[in-house]
């Protein structure tokens, strides 16, 4: 199966359908298609579920780079620095491992945006 995202203001990802690969035998195919069934003349980009190309699987909300030819989420915080290689967020400071007995005890790290650190849970 293909995917496709639909792209609206700012390149954001409003949606993402799929289409039979028998339909959507180029990414131009897939595109005539959904504007047909719409009725629309929408921006689609084919995404790949395999991360063959674009680098990540578009979700709604994600923006579309052009020059990059790359979906990227939302910035989850705003310390948060952009790896051009994989175009996916990374905090400014590398999480910790987990210990065994930490994992055993379901702890785990959350990023602390008012600190800059990784704050490890207790439950």
């Amino acid at each position: 199966m293909a995917h496709f995202a639909k792209l609206g203001k700012g390149n954001i990802v409003e949606n993402v359908v799929v289409v039979s690969n028998d339909i959507a035998t180029t990414e131009q195919a897939g595109v005539d298609f959904l504007n047909t069934l719409y009725k629309t003349r929408d921006v689609w980009k084919q995404t790949s579920y395999n991360i063959n190309f674009r680098k990540n699987y578009a979700g709604v909300g994600f923006t579309y780079d052009q020059t990059r030819d790359a979906f990227i989420p939302p910035k989850p915080f705003n310390s948060w620095i952009l790896n051009e290689e994989t175009c996916l967020w990374e905090a400014p400071v590398a999480r910790p491992e987990l210990t065994e007995e930490q994992i055993n005890n379901n702890n785990y790290y959350s990023w602390n945006e008012e600190t800059q650190q990784w704050d490890l849970i207790n439950e």
